[in-house]
């Protein structure tokens, strides 16, 4: 496809849900009606909620249900500093990194508000009272009630709001620094959320989704689950969402149409079920729900059972950009190995990536790995000195630094230090841990909040792998092409990952239909070259699925063997296919 022509990327990829076409509804009085139907008889309304919903679902449910009496069960968790006291062992002092909690939601409960709120359940249902039950924990504070309702809330959309002023989960922080609200999002209260959803997730009864403030969709649960089954046999794109950034370029804005009023996008997080939402369409309403909704009822069929045996119910394949277009350098970082990563932050890989460079102009590269005869602490030095004011760090007296061009592919294991250049788009390809990294120099740059990026040359420094020389990555890291097979019309190259790391990356070009298979494990794909393509079934087993130039895409394990053809006959179309390695 030329450099310079407008895509037709999707900014809304949708997936129709055959059947169930009138269980979902759109806008406040189709949704009352629908669960004061749905509750006629209930005594007891069960309302579950994600970490960051909006009263406004309250609103919803009260007039529904019109109850007597209503119990808050966020109420019965410890809050303001006795909550920030439990989970600061996790939370850290530092500004963007803490420890991964894995316990349940439990655990932050205060027993004495506990007991009462279920006793005033329990006191109200005796009376005869129609009772609602409504926030995060309802179903620890009612575990069995006439309806349960859930409303959910994808992450991009909680951290938006942490931006515009919205608190974590009982806390007084609302004018916190919104970096610090994302970490306790991010180790702690996603965590438990995710946990306390997939316990409830197969009995509940409705779900509400409150990912748009003021626009409300409601869908029955059995709609929804089997939308998700749907899903997750056959390919899809993930709702893709952007960023700017203080060295955000304006490729994206330009070839997908974005908004032109911001000053660039930096950023978009095009295939991350962690982060990104999947829009699952019911007849004429469009319900937006969280992808890892998905990860999370179905992981043996997206993922595959191998894939799933070794690393749970949990996407391990990132796909985003990263636009320096007319911008400028990406701070100079490292990621830490996996022995760090688990001692220090108790996750279980890390972030081992990879760059494939979808465009560039004169003058693109990329910086990867320690200069020929550097000396570690003479760099650390220099590093240190250029943080205390001392003047810019000499990047490339340090560091190598490689031109980039269209179609070239640098490998990133962690412990490399590296980053993107000005006038790059980056396909970033990795592992999907995404809050460590661990930057050491930002070339004098503050935040667009105005507040200096966090820097952790301690980090850093414990990570680097400093045997990772000029000629090692030459050899190791940049363009590691290699032909695995071909055939009158098509090719298939092995392009990374490196040996180190857990990822397998090829790149299929061809004129003609080719043969893959998502049987042995999830698929996820981008189309790099070419106007658009299609996916199909060879046995019908799904809807032929149709993709644009730049656009991600996910193969579940359960869809099976796929085809890959031009949309235009005779068109070379090529694209970056990642998936697990198989031991």
């Amino acid at each position: 496809m030329p450099a310079s022509a407008r895509s037709s990327y999707d900014l809304e990829p949708t997936i129709q849900v055959r059947g169930h076409e009138s269980e979902a509804f759109e806008g406040a009085p189709d949704i009352v009606a629908a669960l004061a139907d749905a509750a006629r008889g209930a005594s007891l309304l069960v309302v579950e909620c994600y970490l960051g919903v909006f009263d406004e679902a309250l609103d919803l449910v009260q007039a529904a249900f019109c109850p007597d009496v209503v119990v808050r069960s966020e109420d019965a968790f410890f809050g303001g500093d006795e909550l920030t006291a439990r989970m600061q062992p996790h939370l850290t002092d530092d500004r963007v990194r803490g420890v991964m909690y894995y316990g349940p939601m439990e655990d932050f409960l205060d027993p004495r508000a506990f007991g009462e709120a279920r006793e005033r359940v329990r006191e109200a249902r005796a009376r005869g009272l129609r009772v609602l039950v409504y926030g995060v924990g309802a179903t620890l504070v009612a575990p069995q009630g006439d309806l349960l309702v859930y409303c959910d809330l994808a992450r991009w959309q909680i951290q938006l709001r942490y931006r515009a002023g919205m608190p974590n989960f009982r806390a007084n922080n609302a004018h916190e620094d919104p970096l610090r609200k994302v970490k306790r999002g991010y180790f702690v209260e996603w965590r438990i959320a995710d946990r306390r959803k997939v316990e409830v997730f197969d009995r509940v009864d409705w779900f509400l989704d409150t990912n748009a403030a003021g626009r409300p969709r409601l869908v029955a649960g059995d709609a929804l689950r089997d939308g998700l089954a749907q899903a997750a046999r056959q390919p899809f794109r993930l709702v893709p969402y952007f960023d700017p950034g203080v060295w955000g370029g304006h490729w994206m804005q330009e070839r997908f149409g974005l908004d032109p009023s911001q000053p660039n996008y930096a950023w978009s997080f095009d295939g991350v079920p962690e982060e990104n939402s999947l829009y699952l369409r019911f007849g004429d309403v469009r319900v937006e729900v969280p992808a890892m909704d998905l990860t999370l009822s179905h992981p043996r069929e997206l993922l595959g059972e191998k894939v799933y045996a070794r690393f749970g119910a949990e996407f391990p394949i990132r796909f985003d950009f990263l636009d320096t277009m007319g911008g400028g350098n990406l701070s100079l970082q490292v990621h830490p190995t996996t022995d760090y990563i688990r001692t220090h932050f108790g996750m279980a890989y890390t972030q081992d990536e990879s760059y494939y460079i979808l465009d560039a102009r004169e003058g693109a590269g990329v910086y990867l790995g320690v200069r020929d005869g550097v000396d570690p602490s003479e760099m650390m030095a220099a590093l240190r000195a250029a943080q205390e004011g001392g003047g810019p760090f000499d990047a490339e007296r340090f560091v190598n630094r490689f031109d980039a061009h269209r179609h070239d592919h640098f490998l990133i294991p962690a412990g490399t230090v590296h980053c993107s250049a000005s006038n790059t788009v980056v396909l970033e390809v990795s592992a999907t841990p995404y809050n460590f990294t661990f930057k050491m120099w930002d070339w004098g740059r503050v935040g667009l909040d105005g507040m200096p990026r966090p820097i952790h040359l301690d980090d850093a420094e414990r990570n680097i792998c400093w045997d990772r020389r000029t000629n090692w990555c030459r050899e190791q890291l940049v363009n590691a092409f290699e032909e695995v097979a071909s055939g009158a019309g098509w090719r298939e190259e092995h392009t990374g990952l490196h040996e180190l790391e857990f990822l397998e990356t090829r790149r299929i070009t061809t004129t003609v239909p080719v043969v893959r298979d998502a049987t042995p494990g999830v698929r996820v794909l981008n189309l790099v070259e070419g106007s658009a393509a299609l996916v199909e079934s060879p046995t019908g087993a799904f809807a032929p699925f149709e993709v644009h130039y730049a656009e991600t895409f996910i193969v579940p394990a359960a869809a099976g063997r796929f085809v890959l053809r031009p949309v235009h006959e005779g068109q070379e179309i090529m694209f970056i296919e990642a998936h697990v390695r198989q031991r």
